[in-house]
């Protein structure tokens, strides 16, 4: 059996949801209906205390999601308040590698996703776009000597924009120029796209035929229903890509969550080892999809012993 990647997403940048003011979809209770801030939302302390957690319950990747959240030196004008400095962020991944994590970086490129971007984000599929995005691409892969990037590219669709002040959705050919255009840059920096795989549930034969092989899908899904017999219609479409993708031979990171259920996690690891074949499981992410602040600072150590029990679970079995 190859060794898996276990790994956690972290939040180092926030802002990939409503606009800075935009409370149409305002829940305080929610990180993803907040609207952005201009001000980095991450306390220093609460991430130490999630490190030790993090290590402690044999978690062996971060994937940090960067957004806005770096003095990025070829567009300082996209940083919020409080950005790291690249000194800061090769310090902090220099510590991780020490422990024995590996890090991850991700770039939500999805227009339900890109507020991070500023004044870019409202120049989808122009030239400025596509020369920004390569450059932080670029300078993101180098900064972390990545073998990987998290593209995201979820969630592209009217439904999870409607209460947006701006709202644009690429579909049909450009969706896949844009997609092959991101996956290129990420190649020519010697490095894995990783994406979410919204996409597949709805039109899996036109994924499948065009989606390029090398990028690695991460079906996420956070219920506890599997198996045919068991599922809703709605969550037979949220899981059907595992299954699909496998078939395909993608390489897959397959993403649960506590969010909703303590158990989930546990439950996608059991159904994927029976489901995906070794060569092409890769291991498994957990999100938790809220900040690293003091409010969150229980739930997120909560999520580090839900991937310790999965863990042990899947090298027992």
């Amino acid at each position: 059996m190859s060794e898996k990647i276990w790994s956690t997403l972290v939040h180092l940048g926030t802002n990939l949801w409503y606009e800075e003011g935009n409370y149409h979809g305002q829940d305080e209770n929610k990180l993803w209906k907040s609207p952005a801030s201009p001000d980095i939302r991450f306390d220093r302390s609460v991430w130490d205390e999630y490190l030790i957690n993090i290590k402690k319950n044999g978690i062996n990747t971060i994937i940090l999601d960067i957004a806005d959240a770096l003095q990025y030196k070829s567009h300082p004008e996209i940083a919020c308040r409080g950005a790291w400095t690249h000194e800061e962020l090769t310090a902090e991944i220099h510590k991780l590698n020490e422990m024995g994590i590996d890090v991850i970086p991700k770039l939500n490129f999805s227009t339900c996703h890109d507020e991070w971007l500023g004044i870019y984000s409202h120049m989808i599929s122009t030239p400025t776009y596509y020369e920004v995005c390569k450059d932080i691409i670029d300078e993101v892969c180098k900064l972390f000597n990545a073998k990987y990037l998290h593209i995201g590219f979820d969630e592209e669709v009217y439904t999870n924009q409607s209460k947006y002040d701006f709202v644009v959705i690429r579909q049909n050919d450009l969706w896949w120029h844009d997609l092959n255009f991101f996956n290129d840059c990420i190649r020519a920096n010697g490095a894995r796209t990783m994406m979410w795989s919204d996409y597949a549930r709805h039109k899996p034969q036109e994924f499948i035929e065009k989606c390029p092989k090398d990028i690695v899908q991460c079906v996420w899904y956070y219920f506890t229903e599997f198996g045919k017999e068991n599922l809703s219609a709605e969550n037979e479409i949220r899981v059907r890509p595992i299954d699909i993708l496998e078939s395909a031979g993608f390489d897959q990171l397959p993403t649960g969550s506590n969010e909703y259920y303590k158990e989930n996690l546990e439950l996608l690891v059991k159904y994927c080892k029976e489901n995906i074949s070794d060569e092409h499981l890769l291991g498994f992410m957990q999100t938790t999809w809220e900040s690293v602040m003091p409010e969150w600072q229980e739930y997120l150590n909560q999520s580090t012993e839900i991937v310790k029990s999965a863990r042990e679970w899947f090298e027992s079995h």
